[in-house]
């Protein structure tokens, strides 16, 4: 077993009850089981329209989300109301669930960026969901109203013992200003931000080095010319106490897919949240891809 940084504990996460059951479940009962997630996201039919399912028509059928992560045993599959109502019920108990509670399309531009709540914690516990997803934009126009509205579903997952996954994105023209959204600047801070409005975990994209932009950084992160790996051990050191799932994005090669991965596990998230990376893949890809992933995941349990 490879040892990467140390991630927290439960303990150390100070969860309730029915926080711990429910982590517990994904973290330890589906998926590689050994306290890693594998997550399978499929929130992109509302945030990029049917675009992302021409390379696969098949996953346009939500049944094939489902049975992948029931076949490719995921931790979780993350979906919005409608997809969890017409589809979750046959495979519940069979995959943990986890409810995305707002969204948005990808119409307006980044700088109007802002998730209106399109289902509620409440929907998430009648559907019987093992955890809440919530999409944060750090640094939008509209993050006064944001921050609001994902404190008032933080207050309803402590009520109902309900996860908190805040997706934290860094958005809008004064972020792209400073570096852009994927610089290291910017992910490590919507990694605190989500830390400090409570997320228990946080979804982030791998930061980035460009040296075309690194001036616009504020100090000092204007000099800190870190790998990869290095930049996001700052960025998970950053999400304190909360745990860390990296992104996939967009569909990449086979290695760079595994590669992206093991950068993760071994920066010490507790593991992948990959989508497109997974059913974006034709039925027997997708299988092996999600096999080479528990490969590699065994390796950094704790």
């Amino acid at each position: 077993m490879i040892t990467s940084l140390r991630r927290p504990t439960f303990d150390d996460m100070n969860l309730s009850n029915g926080k711990r059951a429910r982590l517990y479940r994904m973290m330890y009962e589906h998926g590689p089981g050994n306290g890693t997630l594998m997550m399978l996201p499929c929130d992109q039919g509302l945030e990029h329209g049917p675009i992302d399912f021409l390379s696969n028509p098949d996953a346009l059928d939500t049944d094939y989300i489902f049975r992948l992560a029931v076949e490719g045993s995921f931790s979780g599959v993350a979906v919005h109301i409608g997809l969890a109502e017409k589809y979750a019920k046959n495979y519940a108990g069979k995959v943990p669930l986890v409810l995305k509670v707002n969204g948005k399309t990808n119409v307006p531009s980044d700088d109007e960026s802002f998730s209106s709540m399109t289902s509620s914690v409440e929907d998430a516990v009648r559907l019987g969901a093992d955890a809440v997803g919530y999409t944060l934009y750090v640094g939008s126009p509209s993050q006064d109203v944001d921050i609001a509205q994902c404190n008032d579903v933080r207050r309803e997952c402590e009520r109902y013992g309900m996860p908190l996954i805040i997706w934290a994105y860094p958005r809008g023209s004064a972020v792209k200003a400073k570096g852009g959204i994927d610089s290291l600047y910017a992910i490590d801070y919507a990694a605190r931000v989500a830390c400090e409005m409570g997320a228990d975990i946080i979804k982030l994209n791998v930061p980035e080095w460009n040296a075309a932009t690194a001036d616009k950084m504020p100090k000092p992160y204007n000099t800190l010319e870190l790998s990869e790996e290095k930049g996001l051990e700052k960025v998970v050191k950053s999400a304190g106490r909360s745990l860390v799932l990296v992104s996939g994005g967009s569909k990449m090669g086979d290695e760079d897919t595994i590669h992206k991965a093991q950068t993760a596990m071994e920066a010490g998230c507790v593991g992948l949240i990959f989508g497109r990376n997974m059913w974006q893949r034709k039925w027997d890809d997708g299988l092996s891809m999600a096999g080479r992933m528990h490969d590699l995941m065994k390796r950094y349990g704790q």
